[in-house]
């Protein structure tokens, strides 16, 4: 028996599926997935958008909002927005022509210690892309200059927007605000996908994101349990290592932060098995 519908990301082993698809785990598969994939650990989830609160959660969207159900000050941004840009959908094609620069901008208001990808890696990642994606781009009207996109994933009724980013310099112009509105009309209105998903809680950096799509455009966290199977090697690393979690977290240093953002995820995964 195999163990399907897994990919590896970042070192680590994660269903290939939408939250809301239970999978049935294996523990001896699990544990021989990891080895075999030299993975650091698997992790996935249960019980998916459930009424207890825990501390791990995916941020979704589940309502087909009309622009007067906003607030006035949201309404306000995206009827200024749509005056200077306008927002489409775009093909495989003019993502790569026009994207990097977009993604370039939007790196370096990162907080992070990781190097942003050189546009060969960048052009690679988006070549590989499948016909399950689709893509999004927001454009100023009065030059035509792609300055924001969004790549998404359409699997089981769902839609995951994967990677979303704002050149810097156009901002203000609101960018986000007729991205966002655009497709989750269009995905939750027109196709009536049962949700969008911008994905899970933030570990390896801090980001506001989340807190704007829930004040501004009425997401939500689908609360769900965090489980996680380590390679032998690993959890000795962990086991050892989680005392001073707080201090290595902290570190500049890549190879430490990274150590640390797996012990924070640990962190995680130990208060939802004491629930």
């Amino acid at each position: 028996m195999k163990l399907q519908n897994w990919k590896k990301y970042n070192g680590a082993l994660i269903p290939d599926h939408p939250p809301h698809i239970e999978i049935a785990i294996d523990s001896i598969l699990i544990k021989q997935k990891i080895k075999q994939e030299r993975a650091f650990f698997a992790r996935w989830i249960t019980e998916f958008d459930r009424s207890k609160k825990s501390n791990f959660w995916y941020l979704i969207n589940d309502k087909n909002l009309e622009l007067e159900e906003y607030s006035v000050n949201t309404r306000s941004k995206i009827r200024r927005g749509f005056k200077e840009l306008e927002v489409r959908k775009i093909s495989k094609k003019e993502m790569l022509e026009s994207s990097y620069s977009v993604y370039s901008s939007a790196f370096k208001r990162y907080y992070t210690i990781n190097k942003p990808m050189t546009c060969n890696e960048f052009l690679d990642d988006i070549e590989k892309l499948d016909e399950l994606w689709e893509f999004w781009g927001v454009f100023n009207k009065e030059d035509n200059l792609l300055i924001a996109y969004s790549q998404n994933k359409i699997v089981a009724n769902q839609c995951y927007y994967s990677t979303i980013k704002f050149h810097v310099d156009y901002l203000k112009k609101y960018s986000s605000y007729v991205l966002y509105y655009t497709m989750n009309c269009y995905y939750l209105k027109e196709r009536k996908l049962s949700y969008v998903n911008e994905g899970t809680r933030s570990i390896l950096h801090a980001t506001n994101t989340q807190t704007f799509l829930i004040e501004k455009f009425k997401f939500r966290k689908a609360y769900c349990k965090l489980h996680i199977q380590y390679h032998p090697m690993i959890r000795v690393i962990v086991f050892m290592l989680y005392p001073f979690r707080f201090l290595i977290i902290r570190s500049s240093n890549k190879l430490l932060h990274k150590v640390g953002v797996v012990l924070k995820q640990e962190q995680y995964h130990r208060l939802n098995k004491c629930e």
